[in-house]
């Protein structure tokens, strides 16, 4: 019977051939491939097997030598490293096959273990998602289309594994990748890459993208790429499903999928992703509140100023928010604020408030943040209407009558709004997040407080959580 049967041997290991590889392998008349691979398969051949081994980039000869060992009536086994139809052998028989108008010579493939799953299988679990794989080996494709395709694997947020890393003469390419990856995606993407999966001079290594050396790289080494909720936890290297965090079809639950939908996808939108949490957690919030991604150049920050107010609500010193109007106040969640042990306050419409309005000749939320500092000068300030309420906030800073934990300024409007901002910038003590310009509003004010809240979910961008 003519017969060839193209075998994936898996990445080298015996214990990761399949039984079905070995089988084919033990009744062959004939075993075809590069001599570098028949030292996994001598232990299994039968007595008087042929065996036609070839150095490297020997491929067609290969295939060319199996046809003609097919045609005297022998079953042929061609063996190729990993899976053979990735990146080997199966499509050039089947192009010869086609060629050579042999349909009488029957041809099987037979699977194996490619090096990206080994590879994948030894760092964890990093292609739990949508994935692709990519040569930069550019012998056969022009550079300019394997540039097309990282660029293209990089903007899909696919998890991406990289064959032919490098070589002698392929030294700049991996560079290059990793270039055009840190163009959209965060410097603290994981990054595995393992050389001689399954053999015995097995290396595995863990990093990120920005840490990522190409110089500890050969041609022997498979790396590859995490999409952007891919992490690193306990030494695994872990892209989710989604899976874990499925929950059940309550109204609840299925408003955090939606959030979370909507953060990866502003993730995947934003000029500048790779910021620093305590920025980014912030700016995900805005720009969820009010779909306006010009948040990333005009919310401003002191250095860690999102850190540095959550720091408080973490050891217990910061217990009450003040708001400038009650719109802000109910925005803020309620669960959170009960799983945190913090009261919110706001006097717009207390009594006193408008009597010291009257009395004093100023406008209500002058008098609302008076009356705010008499009984909780240590509080987190939140200002979503009025820049009234931030002056006098600077006013009684500076009289020494207030001392804010964190200030968040983002009034709304055309009248003084942009200078009471420029004014509550200026007190560099205090941690503030600024809406800078005339943008800004009640919602996106208690975002921002709802991102400080929440500032221990940001490690795995896990937003919606309400307790």
């Amino acid at each position: 019977m003519k017969k060839i049967i193209i075998a994936g041997l898996g990445p080298g290991s015996p214990e990761d051939m399949t039984p079905a590889v070995l089988h084919a392998v033990s009744q062959a008349d004939a075993v075809v491939g590069y001599k570098y691979y028949f030292q996994f398969v001598e232990p299994y051949l039968k007595e008087r097997c042929e065996c036609v081994d070839t150095g490297m980039k020997k491929e067609r000869e290969r295939a060319e030598m199996a046809f003609q060992l097919a045609l005297q009536e022998k079953t042929v086994v061609v063996i190729s490293s990993g899976d053979a139809g990735i990146y080997g052998m199966a499509p050039l028989i089947y192009e010869m096959q086609q060629e050579q108008a042999a349909a009488d010579v029957e041809v099987t493939v037979l699977p194996g273990i490619s090096a990206f799953q080994k590879a994948a299988s030894l760092l964890g679990a990093p292609i739990g998602h949508d994935m692709c794989i990519i040569s930069l080996s550019d012998l056969m494709t022009p550079w300019s289309l394997i540039e097309r395709r990282i660029r293209a694997a990089a903007v899909g947020d696919f998890v991406t594994a990289v064959y032919n890393p490098k070589s002698h003469g392929r030294y700049w390419q991996l560079y290059r990748l990793q270039e055009l990856f840190l163009q959209e995606r965060s410097a603290d993407t994981p990054v595995g890459y393992v050389r001689q999966a399954g053999r015995d001079d097995q290396l595995v290594k863990l990093t990120t993208l920005g840490a990522f050396d190409p110089e500890e790289v050969d041609m022997f080494t498979v790396v590859l790429i995490g999409n952007s909720q891919s992490y690193i936890a306990d030494g695994k290297f872990i892209t989710p499903r989604g899976y874990y965090r499925q929950e059940s079809s309550s109204s609840e639950s299925v408003g955090k999928s939606i959030m979370q939908q909507s953060f990866r996808t502003i993730l995947s939108e934003m000029q500048h992703p790779d910021v620093p949490r305590w920025r980014l957690w912030p700016l995900l919030h805005a720009i969820h509140t009010t779909v306006d991604f010009s948040m990333e150049d005009c919310l401003w920050m002191d250095e860690r100023a999102t850190e540095l107010i959550y720091n408080k609500v973490k050891d217990g010193t910061l217990k009450h928010i003040v708001t400038d109007v009650t719109m802000a106040a109910s925005g803020i969640r309620k669960g959170a604020l009960d799983r945190l042990g913090i009261q919110v306050h706001c006097y717009i419409n207390d009594a006193k408030t408008k009597q010291m309005a009257e009395e004093k000749g100023i406008t209500r939320s002058q008098a609302s943040m008076q009356q705010a500092a008499e009984q909780y000068p240590d509080a987190l300030y939140v200002v979503g209407n009025a820049p009234t309420a931030l002056f006098e906030i600077c006013d009684l800073v500076h009289k020494g009558k207030l001392h804010p934990a964190g200030i968040i300024a983002a009034p709304v409007g055309f009248v003084h709004v942009c200078e009471s901002k420029h004014a509550v910038k200026t007190l560099r003590h205090i941690p503030k997040l600024i809406v800078e310009g005339r943008k800004g509003g009640s919602n996106l004010a208690a975002t921002l407080c709802n991102a400080i809240l929440t500032f221990d979910d940001a490690e795995f961008l896990s937003p919606g959580r309400d307790i």
